[in-house]
């Protein structure tokens, strides 16, 4: 069995196993990340491999005291991807990114992919039919909107993250809802129409924390796994030992 762990800008993401059937997923903040590792491996004894994609504030410093027990594998930039880099600034791209792309590769081989991941920050990141990584975008998430707007401004109120009731907001509350979370639907359809202009046809990967929350609310067909990340760090893994 593997663990495969996901530390993310505001949250960590676990799942477990067993070689591509996905057993379990795990959803915990840094924290609580000491008790939750010991918890996991305790359930699922046969965990002989950690393998880690981290963008976040956690490195193999944290994973150290887990090593007498399981292997701890983390992705890199100089882990094997099968796709060919031809990002200006490759040490730079965001491992996070390296992985969803090397997952759309595997999954979907031969078709132009594009993957966005709805997180902290949204990413696109768009690899052809001929397995190269073009590059992509990055804009800020659903949560980074609003906490701007309150951060940022004297009297606007920080809210929950709530689909508005109409698109012309009737009050401050409801103007900000309709500003934030019909900016981002309008912003991924404007970036999807803008790559069919260039691509005739590209499958389009929804990933990420508010995937669920945006995926019926697209005008554009799309596929929605909120657990694209894990299952494609699994698949990297597996990839790197072949």
């Amino acid at each position: 069995m593997l663990l495969a762990v996901d530390v993310g800008n505001t949250r960590i993401k676990a799942a477990v196993f067993e070689v591509d059937t996905l057993i379990e997923v795990i959803i915990f903040s840094s924290e609580e990340f000491a008790a939750k590792m010991h918890f996991i491996l305790q359930q699922h004894s046969k965990i002989k491999t950690i393998v880690v994609a981290s963008v976040g504030n956690m490195g193999e410093y944290d994973f150290r005291f887990f090593e007498n027990k399981v292997d701890v594998i983390f992705i890199s930039h100089n882990s094997k991807f099968p796709f060919k880099n031809s990002y200006a600034t490759p040490t730079t791209l965001g491992v996070d990114r390296m992985v969803l792309s090397a997952g759309a590769v595997l999954r979907y081989p031969n078709q132009n992919r594009l993957v966005i991941d709805v997180g902290t920050c949204i990413t696109y990141d768009f690899v052809d039919e001929n397995n190269t990584y073009l590059g992509g975008a990055i804009s800020p998430g659903i949560r980074l909107r609003y906490e701007a707007l309150h951060q940022f401004t004297s009297k606007l109120p920080l809210l929950e993250t709530k689909y508005p009731e109409s698109k012309i907001g009737n009050s401050t509350q409801e103007s900000i809802h309709s500003g934030v979370i019909n900016g981002v639907i309008h912003e991924i359809d404007g970036f999807i129409d803008e790559y069919k202009t260039q691509y005739a046809k590209f499958i389009i990967i929804l990933t990420g924390g508010d995937s669920e929350f945006l995926a019926k609310r697209l005008k554009n067909t799309i596929f929605a796994n909120s657990n694209f990340l894990l299952e494609s760090l699994n698949q990297t893994y597996q990839y790197n030992l072949k």
